[in-house]
């Protein structure tokens, strides 16, 4: 059984941090970039980063680069993504998702093979 099992999301004030994080089973992770889409209330699902299980290279939408980072921990098939310096701007239900290699230069949540229950993050001002 495929499962991505994420964790880690709750309320914070902005300027604060979370970290969530995706455990993922029952498929090759090998073959698989692991990432994050967040869905906010009357928006559309958007790509926030993701990572490369080939070679580690990392991607992140505009919106959150120099405050979210992405790892993994590859003996676990966990994926984490640790956020900081938070906005309100940053609540939204966060997916953790599986894209194929193949079809990573085309992210987007069209090319998700695997998504996970998703999380809530909100962030108060």
């Amino acid at each position: 059984e495929v499962q991505l099992v994420e964790s880690g999301g709750g309320l914070v004030q902005a300027g604060g941090s979370l970290r969530l994080s995706c455990a993922a089973s029952g498929f090759t992770f090998d073959d698989y970039a692991i990432g994050w889409f967040r869905q906010a209330p009357g928006k559309e699902r958007e790509g926030v980063s993701y990572i490369s299980s080939s070679d580690s290279s990392t991607a992140y939408a505009d919106s959150v680069k120099g405050r979210f980072t992405i790892s993994t921990d590859n003996a676990k098939n966990t994926v984490y993504l640790q956020m900081n310096s938070l906005k309100p701007e940053d609540t939204a239900v966060y997916y953790c998702a599986a894209v194929p290699l193949l079809l990573l230069r085309l992210w987007s949540p069209a090319v998700v093979d695997y998504w996970g229950q998703g999380t809530q993050v909100t962030v108060s001002s």
